[in-house]
């Protein structure tokens, strides 16, 4: 009968606020109803109604290509740091341990800022944003321009490109076309090393595009695929080689990625995205895992789930709230899956998977933010091993709250947490304080003794900033843009299209005097098989090393949007002999044995030699 009591005066309630406007009550229903863009806006524009694209002057680079291939335009000057621009966070780094690290410039123009990313096998990084922000640095080739179907005025065209395939070595740039609107969209890596990307805005939110690795590649698209549309969502690889695509706004539900020139019929609801929709949302860009088992880690504001996609969809378990805030969009929290170490799978049983979530927002920074009111970021960790049937999240702070941080897998096994900010929440405007220290995480190490400040950058990486590990253990970062166009000039976080370089502590002088090499033309051809040896050679140029002293990885090079690495893993391979002849080493390892501990396709393999990693090697796993 309480219950009933209560049920009624909750309608009641409901009822008293409908009819008196209270904004409340339209707040907690509109969270089910679709947004405009200019929820997301309102910081950039100081609340008022949105502005066209501003009028930049455009100068040609010196050099560029001509008009009738590509234009690069000069990036316009900027205006003096402003005061918020000028609070950053620099951290004192950890010099006492050893090296800190080092940052170069890559290019001071990559075109397009990078609100995505992945790095590809042919030497290359995909590298776009979005369509809605207008102009970009970099025109189209002449004839190439695509349809603007959010025009004012039928058949406008757009002759800036929204996409770029950069060489990391070299710092050259190749536009792509994008046909649909990617802003805020998911993808992944196939087994044949193409990119599969899902969703975006408007016209783009149900597509799916394709984009080999090859120089002369483009995009190739296929609108109206997926069921749902798909803005912030989450798209995984499963062991069959298919992807899930799970979330993104309004969409509480998952689907399958429909092959080339299909289209779904239906998606599967998913009552976990429901559940954790708050009123400002704080569930977009789900954390997903694919688990040793075959289920899926299931992470969404600060509650997760072991989820099986393969029987209709059912919960397998639930797992304890993650406590202190949101964790997903636009709180944006950092996430991986720790290294699968298979040296420790005993009696040819799984590994013991492991998920950490680092910082995030306060469940209330975003309407916060509206007012221009930015609350300290989360500081917390939580790490959870998911093979203990009691797993519990267990708590240890990072040096610095962080929130719109990337957090990628280094082939040594450690985790680098680099970009975003000290105060705010995702969106335009919405966050304060960049942090321009990278710090190290090593999950090996006992807690308390985990984390170690790195050399800061000069650059601040806010909003719509990414970072991805190249082949040579460095680090690729580029983006931010938390502006609603490409803005140089009176605001105060300009765009950003620089992009840099960082190298780790063990690409030190001192360390890597003695980095392994290996022999890519012992490298089998055909790749690796699951569960079958696989043996190659590889040197080290100042002194020979033993067994005890080396490790194999290879790591699943991740899409990076938003704060978070899709598809990110990096397993450690049992070493099952190695051959020394002075410095050079003949060393077999096993395959991961099935599908669900790596998933088919292309991943950079590297030898660590006293914790420095060579350069890597591309291996395909079937």
């Amino acid at each position: 009968m309480a219950s009933l009591l209560r049920a009624a005066a909750f309608a009641v309630a409901l009822l008293l606020l409908a009819s008196s406007g209270e904004a409340a009550f339209l707040d907690f229903f509109n969270i089910f109803r679709p947004r405009s863009e200019g929820d997301y806006f309102r910081n950039a524009f100081g609340g008022g109604p949105d502005p066209a694209a501003p009028a930049q002057t455009e100068q040609e680079e010196q050099g560029a290509a001509p008009a009738t291939a590509t234009g690069l335009t000069k990036v316009p000057p900027s205006d003096p740091p402003s005061k918020a621009a000028k609070d950053k966070v620099k951290l004192r780094v950890d010099a006492g341990d050893g090296p800190v690290g080092k940052w170069t410039i890559v290019s001071q123009n990559s075109g397009v800022s990078a609100m995505h990313m992945v790095v590809m096998r042919h030497g290359k990084a995909v590298m776009f944003d979005t369509t809605t922000t207008g102009r970009s640095l970099l025109r189209l080739s002449q004839g190439n321009c695509r349809i603007d179907p959010r025009a004012k005025e039928e058949g406008t065209m757009d002759c800036w490109a929204h996409a770029v395939e950069f060489d990391y070595s070299t710092g050259g740039l190749r536009s792509l076309k994008v046909q649909t609107d990617t802003w805020c969209s998911s993808g992944g890596l196939d087994a044949d090393g193409n990119l599969v990307q899902t969703g975006g805005y408007f016209e783009g939110d149900k597509a799916v595009r394709y984009m080999k690795p090859c120089d002369t590649c483009d995009w190739m698209e296929h609108p109206d695929s997926l069921a749902e549309g798909r803005w912030y969502a989450t798209q995984h690889v499963l062991p069959d080689g298919r992807f899930v695509v799970v979330g993104g706004r309004r969409a509480f539900s998952y689907e399958f990625v429909p092959f080339p020139g299909k289209a779904n019929e239906k998606a599967v609801h998913m009552p976990l995205l429901r559940e954790t929709t708050d009123d400002v949302e704080n569930n977009l860009y789900p954390f997903v895992n694919l688990l040793p088992d075959g289920n899926l880690f299931v992470f969404a504001n600060d509650r997760s789930v072991v989820f099986d996609y393969r029987n209709g969809g059912k919960v397998v378990r639930e797992l304890p709230k993650l406590a202190g805030g949101a964790r997903n969009y636009p709180a944006s929290a950092m996430s991986a899956l720790l290294p699968l170490d298979l040296r420790n799978a005993t009696n040819g049983g799984d590994p013991e998977a492991e998920v950490i979530i680092c910082g995030g927002a306060l469940k209330t920074a975003f309407k916060l933010g509206e007012n221009f009111t930015f609350q300290p970021a989360l500081r917390d960790c939580g790490r959870i091993n998911l093979a203990k049937p009691d797993a519990r999240w267990e708590a240890e702070d990072m040096p610095v709250g962080r929130v719109m941080g990337d957090m990628l897998i280094l082939p040594t096994g450690d985790l680098l947490l680099l970009n975003g900010a000290a105060k705010g929440c995702s969106g335009w405007g919405f966050a304060r304080q960049p942090i321009l220290n990278p710090v190290l995480y090593s999950p090996a190490q006992p807690q308390g003794s985990r984390f170690r400040k790195l050399a800061a950058s000069t650059v601040a990486r806010m909003y719509h900033s990414t970072s991805a590990v190249l082949p040579d253990a460095t680090v690729l970062v580029a983006g931010g843009n938390t502006n609603t166009a490409y803005n140089f000039s009176g605001v105060d976080f300009p765009t950003e299209v620089r992009v840099e370089r960082f190298c780790p502590p063990y690409h030190s002088e001192e360390l890597a005097a003695n980095r392994p090499e290996i022999d890519a033309l012992s490298v089998p051809a055909d790749g690796m098989r699951y569960g079958k040896p696989f043996t190659f050679r590889f040197s080290t140029p100042a002194e020979g090393v033993t067994g005890a002293d080396v490790k194999v990885t290879m790591y699943a090079p991740p899409f990076t949007t938003h704060g978070y690495s899709m598809n990110q893993r990096l397993l450690i391979l049992s070493v099952a002999g190695m051959v020394d002849e002075g410095r050079s080493h003949t060393i077999t390892v096993d395959a991961p044995k099935k599908p669900e501990l790596a998933p088919p396709g292309y991943y950079m393999v590297f030898v660590v030699a006293r914790e420095v990693p060579s350069i890597a090697v591309w291996v395909k796993i079937q």
